[in-house]
């Protein structure tokens, strides 16, 4: 065992046979380059080094759990470095989906509880919390666009500047413009898409229609996909692959 409850000092050494039953279970993994699937390896084994995992519910967090976890948390900064990730450590995972009790009050002053089912969740500042059933089956999810561990670490990087926008920190005001425009735009198509399938009874959108809640989700969503299938998302979303790909593969 590597010790996941603890900080380490250095990387560990990912064995061969874990790291390639690992490749094997997600295979979105495995079709990245020979120098992709290098970096992968490496910046996972550098993520286990400073994030602390944590079992709930009785869940027991073994290496192939924490390197599952890993793998898919590392894939959008993987040529944006580990610092994007720096301001937290703790992963909590459970078994299955858990319900969260909710509170909002409206403009008028009422209190509203509710409980909502979640797969996972981003606090900014704070730890993220997964559930192993859906990391555990993101390789057969993949063809759907779905990915827990992609989405909740999408939200780190959208809340590295403190707002829940879709937007991640860009380099000035002008590219911060031009993808929220960008952005705004699919996030309407995408919704219409969403509307017209409840109401009408039309085809539903490829993608999950959590997706068209609000901006920052659906940027979440669609980050899912364009990290898990590709070739699908260039189909669908080509104005989102180029900026995208702008972002998360800079040159």
């Amino acid at each position: 065992m590597f010790g996941w409850l603890r900080r380490r000092r250095s990387a560990p050494a990912l064995p061969d046979d874990l790291w390639r039953a690992t490749l094997a279970r997600y295979p979105f993994l495995a079709e990245r380059d020979a120098g992709e699937r290098e970096r992968l390896r490496s910046l996972s084994a550098e993520f286990l080094a400073s994030k602390e995992f944590h079992g709930a519910n009785g869940l027991a967090i073994t290496d192939a759990i924490a390197l599952a976890i890993a793998a898919q948390a590392v894939l959008p900064v993987l040529h944006l470095g580990l610092r994007w990730y720096d301001d937290f450590v703790g992963i909590v995972v459970h078994p299955d989906e858990v319900v969260a009790r909710r509170s909002a009050t409206d403009p008028t002053g009422v209190v509203h509880d509710w409980h909502e089912v979640v797969a996972g969740e981003a606090m900014h500042g704070g730890p993220v919390m997964l559930n192993w059933r859906d990391v555990a089956a993101a390789g057969e999810s993949a063809e759907t666009g779905f990915n827990v561990v992609i989405h909740e670490f999408v939200h780190k990087i959208d809340l590295r500047d403190g707002v829940a926008d879709g937007c991640p920190p860009l380099r000035s005001r002008g590219a911060r413009e031009q993808w929220l425009a960008t952005l705004q735009g699919e996030y309407e198509r995408f919704r219409e898409a969403v509307i017209r399938a409840e109401r009408f009874g039309e085809e539903w959108p490829w993608l999950d229609d959590y997706g068209a809640t609000a901006i920052d989700e659906f940027f979440a969503v669609a980050c899912e996909a364009y990290f898990v299938n590709r070739a699908r998302f260039t189909r669908e979303f080509p104005a989102l692959l180029e900026l995208f790909d702008g972002f998360y593969r800079p040159t």
